[in-house]
């Protein structure tokens, strides 16, 4: 199971935990606002792409959406999503439960500036209806050796946009 591997995986961060899991779904922001009782901003999203036969994961605030054109002067070509099947097997995780942690070696994970303005997040923590509360700093530390670097490629969650 996919939680118990996260557990496992953050246990030598120290935050292991902090892990919640829900007997409602946590798969979209809006459900995973309900089930935290937070704003829906504050809901790490991870996203998932694909560079070629690269995958790599974005996680952003649950308010901001990837600017193609970000994206791509960044990245140095088009946004592409990882299907479903692609999700399970490039990340281990299941969409709705898709997190940065606990991820094969070639997965990079870039961590957007939306989620700063914000004293703590909550990513999911490998399943549909988990989560974990996490500064910015931890949530770095805890993406362990995937953590490439952070982003500025999404909008919509700034007031001047």
């Amino acid at each position: 199971m996919s939680v118990e591997k996260v557990r496992e995986y953050l246990t030598p961060y120290g935050v292991a935990d902090r892990m919640q899991e829900f007997e409602i779904s946590s798969a979209t922001v809006e459900l995973a606002a309900i089930a935290v009782g937070v704003e829906g901003a504050r809901i790490a999203k991870t996203l998932s792409f694909k560079i070629g036969e690269e995958a790599l994961l974005i996680v952003a605030a649950g308010d901001a959406k990837v600017d193609n054109s970000k994206y791509k002067h960044f990245f140095g070509t088009k946004a592409k999503m990882l299907t479903h099947d692609e999700a399970v097997e490039r990340t281990g995780h299941a969409v709705g439960g898709v997190c940065p942690f606990a991820l094969p070696a070639d997965v990079k994970t870039y961590l957007d500036v939306s989620l700063k303005r914000f004293e703590t997040v909550f990513p999911a923590v490998g399943s549909d209806a988990s989560a974990i509360e996490l500064t910015c700093d931890e949530l770095q530390k805890c993406c362990g050796p995937n953590f490439v670097e952070w982003v500025d490629v999404c909008k919509g969650w700034q007031t001047e946009e």
